[in-house]
């Protein structure tokens, strides 16, 4: 297999999470602010971030992001930022209540599956998750494997 570029974030995203869709199944998606610095900002425009095990927490029915890895910005030497402090989302009390509902009594988890800008704003999407067992991964792979092989074809019966 040929290796190819590192795959980038479609369209404006400055991070999205690769790893949700594989080890989880995305049940309901929320769009929330996130609370940033003036550098946090200005690395996420020029480097984006990492969002490998980022995942959320829920502290004093307040929501928190953890693990997000944002790079400190170079020319703000002195007052830069922890690179992986946790930060906190903004979202209405009673969507905040409704995940926590549907968290408690189903086992879900919460994890983040982008950042992008939305109207001079930063917005994360986070999605309500469940655990995918080593079956069911295997069963995407096999699936995604088809799909590719059936494009491969069409594609070359085409030509």
């Amino acid at each position: 297999m040929a290796k190819g570029k590192k795959k980038k974030p479609s369209g404006g995203d400055y991070g999205y999470n690769r790893q949700a869709r594989f080890k989880y199944e995305l049940l309901d998606t929320l769009e929330c602010g996130i609370v940033l610095t003036g550098t946090e900002v200005k690395s996420l425009r020029t480097h984006g971030c990492m969002m490998g095990d980022a995942y959320v927490d829920v502290r004093r029915e307040e929501l928190w992001i953890q693990n997000l890895r944002i790079e400190p910005y170079a020319p703000a030497a002195l007052n830069n930022h922890l690179p992986d402090k946790p930060r906190k989302l903004l979202a209405h009390r009673r969507e905040i209540d409704r995940l926590l509902g549907q968290m408690t009594t189903n086992g879900l988890t919460m994890v983040p599956t982008r950042i992008y800008p939305k109207d001079r704003r930063i917005k994360v999407e986070i999605a309500l998750a469940r655990g995918k067992n080593v079956a069911d991964k295997r069963q995407d792979m096999k699936e995604r494997d088809m799909n590719r092989e059936m494009q491969r074809a069409l594609r070359e019966r085409s030509r």
